[in-house]
């Protein structure tokens, strides 16, 4: 006998309630509860596949840490971001802002594996399979071990995976699929989580990779309720400006790997192409010789990475002067000037700012904070720093320069792209030794940072 309950759950975090509430009590967000009819049926002594076979508790000394091959893609800037390669049995979430080309990634990835020979299940919820036909026409991803499913009912799509067998499952997208053991809309939090679920236990047990595709909201984070980033094995976010050619993907969250990892890709008309060198990439259109560009070396899990900082210091007509940021801290910018303004005598306070990372690039390390400086004072005097200069550091309220990680990687790329001179915090010149060729110096201030940027 089936008994159906009304409740009202909020559709950003998952919080439930008897009765509707303006504002969420789990996430304080305003008019996210959403009615939803919930319906339980009760089973006589029948018991479900999935959990017929169980597993003793066993000491940990005698669990076998056998490490489990990976599978490894051609496409060497995806198995940075995920930890070296794809883990068999893992439930992988890939996010991304619409249009941005999280079909266009994981189609090309399809194809690569089912071109070793891996059979491989591609699961759309939003494109019929001619569209995706059409899609994998244009990327060139054509395979006999690539199967193609447009189907959105999640028992339709536990056949088709029963009937394959695949090595490796992608649902595009998590929002469009339905249990129909449910009654609540597709994309609602107890069809989210339930369909989450299932494709968990999918994976665990007949030990396939599965890649879910998910929608982002206006914030710019995955849609659906939190758990679902929590139920999942990797949480992978693909960024860009869809002005610009270049695309990044991040992982937030990895238990198989590092969460410091980033690919680039390139988008064209053949679909994704990796960039195996992206300091090239970020400096091929920097001017020589123009106030208010820095170029930093900036940390991006292992990878070293040059970017070009751009500032823009004028003359303000409003009270407020702005402070604008693009691709970095607002609020640090806005620490940076008052270090600037208090320690080093620029006055700033009736000028407006404005910075931006070249290239749409996002750098959140506070090694960046020097080169924010040398630029902004840059702009401020009009004097153009030396083109084959490289900085970083971090910046403290008293004007000091702070030691960063890694230093001896970053100088490296510095000399590897021609730079001749790289001005680092003086403490971080401990532990290693200066590659030949390329002048380091080292400071402890603000003011000698400044001083030895514009002799």
């Amino acid at each position: 006998m089936a008994k159906t309950k009304t409740k009202f759950a909020c559709q950003a975090c998952g919080y439930e309630s008897a009765k509707w509430m303006g504002k969420c009590p789990g996430c304080n967000a305003w008019n996210t509860m959403v009615e939803e009819t919930e319906t339980t049926v009760k089973h006589r002594g029948i018991s479900s596949p999935l959990s017929i076979k169980k597993e003793k508790a066993t000491s940990i000394i005698h669990v076998d840490t056998a490490s489990e091959p990976r599978i490894y893609s051609p496409y060497h800037e995806f198995n940075r971001v995920v930890g070296g390669g794809i883990v068999p049995g893992s439930l992988i979430l890939v996010g991304g802002d619409p249009g941005i080309g999280k079909s266009t990634l994981l189609l090309q990835i399809s194809h690569a594996l089912s071109s070793q020979q891996l059979k491989v299940l591609y699961v759309s919820g939003e494109e019929s399979v001619k569209q995706t036909k059409l899609r994998a026409d244009r990327l060139g991803a054509l395979s006999e071990q690539l199967y193609v499913l447009c189907e959105t009912d999640m028992q339709a799509i536990q056949e088709a995976i029963d009937q394959v067998d695949p090595d490796c499952l992608i649902i595009d997208s998590i929002q469009t699929v339905y249990e129909p053991a449910v009654a609540s809309a597709p994309g609602s939090v107890s069809q989210v989580r339930e369909c989450t679920g299932i494709l968990m236990r999918i994976a665990k047990m007949k030990g396939i990779a599965t890649f879910v595709v998910g929608h982002v909201t206006k914030e710019g984070t995955i849609a659906g309720p939190r758990l679902l980033e929590h139920m999942v094995d990797c949480v992978l976010y693909f960024e860009g400006e869809r002005h610009h050619t270049y695309r990044v993907l991040r992982a937030v969250k990895n238990r198989f790997g590092s969460t410091n990892e980033m690919g680039i890709f390139e988008m064209g008309e053949q679909g994704l192409r990796e960039v195996s060198n992206p300091s090239e990439l970020f400096l091929s259109e920097r001017p020589m010789g123009a106030a208010g560009s820095t170029v930093m070396a900036s940390m991006e899990g292992t990878r070293p990475v040059l970017v070009e900082i751009q500032s823009l210091v004028s003359v303000t007509n409003f009270p407020s002067p702005r402070r604008t940021a693009t691709g970095f801290d607002h609020t640090r910018l806005s620490l940076i000037i008052a270090v600037l303004e208090k320690r080093n005598g620029l006055h700033l306070q009736h000028h407006d700012a404005y910075l931006n990372i070249a290239g749409g690039v996002k750098v959140d390390e506070p090694a960046a904070d020097l080169a924010v400086a040398v630029s902004i004072a840059s702009s401020f005097r009009d004097a153009p720093t030396r083109p084959y200069d490289v900085v970083f550091g971090e910046i403290g309220l008293t004007g000091e320069v702070r030691a960063v990680s890694r230093v001896e990687q970053r100088v490296n790329e510095a000399k590897k792209l021609g730079f001749k001179r790289v001005i680092l915090p003086e403490h971080s010149l401990k532990g290693w030794k200066p590659a030949d060729g390329i002048e380091i110096i080292g400071v402890r201030t603000v003011s000698e940072a400044l001083q030895v940027a514009f002799d």
